[in-house]
């Protein structure tokens, strides 16, 4: 039996959600020793040739030129947001940055999709509405005093959006092709910023490596959300790829001790219990 185009759009995003939350735990903690748009820089360049070396073993068809120049766009706003992201992650809280950018970047292209796709199913808008309460409460202020990075985190989530935006304006074209084009445009902005304004350090050994290794996981969540806008709602691909903050905030409690309150646990469950509901 054939799945639906909605459930294999939710697959694809899930495998966003998962990949997205690991490299931006490697990143945001690689971060806190390492010059933030040197890394991003280091990463785009191993998840370019990852992903162009796959486009051409597996003989994918070159889209259109059109499609490229909008994963171009995405890629440079997704480029810069990405440098400025890992900043945010490295000077807090990672359980509080990571979400804070999720709920802008997933808000906005939600938003513009059902503007143009119209609305979903109840079940798929209650699952929403789950998603997003669960990961505003796992971001949620602790004290009440405002977080460190927390600006950066929201000039990163609206870049974010961009990129959703964007990348679905794409197309149907390859999704290999269309993340290489992407991260080329996004190696192309972090590294005329980091040549430009000279941000070669701080830096070390290890860090070189974990930026490599953040990049190829980061690149093939990009591509599983291609994939999942391509196949499903631009709404329903956002909205799952945006639960990755749960990832990373349960890697920085294992790894780091972070604080895992009461709230961020409620969050978690929440975020889980909208996938059926937005998969249906």
């Amino acid at each position: 039996m054939p799945l639906s185009p909605q459930f294999a759009s939710a697959m694809f995003a899930l495998g966003a959600f998962c990949t997205w939350g690991v490299s931006d735990f490697i990143g945001g903690f690689t971060a806190r020793r390492f010059q933030s748009f040197l890394l991003a820089a280091i990463g785009h360049l191993s998840g370019t040739v990852m992903v162009t070396i796959l486009a051409l073993s597996t003989h994918e068809a070159f889209p259109p030129v059109s499609h490229l120049r909008w994963a171009c766009a995405a890629g440079a706003a997704g480029g810069i947001s990405l440098a400025l992201f890992y900043r945010a992650l490295s000077q807090g809280n990672m359980g509080i940055a990571a979400p804070v950018a999720a709920v802008l970047s997933a808000g906005i292209p939600t938003v513009f999709g059902m503007m143009y796709e119209g609305l979903p199913g109840m079940k798929a808008i209650a699952g929403f509405v789950l998603a997003m309460t669960g990961i505003w409460l796992v971001s949620r202020p602790e004290n009440g005093i405002r977080p460190r990075g927390l600006g950066l985190a929201i000039v990163s989530g609206l870049g974010f959006a961009l990129f959703f935006i964007f990348m679905r304006e794409a197309g149907s074209g390859g999704a290999l092709w269309l993340a290489a084009a992407a991260r080329s445009a996004s190696l192309l902005v972090t590294g005329t910023a980091v040549i430009a304004g000279r941000k070669f350090s701080p830096t070390y050994r290890a860090g070189f490596a974990l930026g490599l290794i953040a990049g190829c996981v980061d690149v093939t969540g990009t591509v599983f959300f291609v994939r999942a806008s391509q196949t499903g709602r631009l709404d329903t691909a956002v909205v799952l790829s945006s639960l990755y903050p749960a990832i990373t905030v349960l890697l920085a409690r294992i790894f780091l001790a972070e604080r895992f309150t009461r709230w961020k646990t409620v969050g978690i469950l929440a975020a889980l219990a909208s996938v059926p509901l937005i998969a249906s």
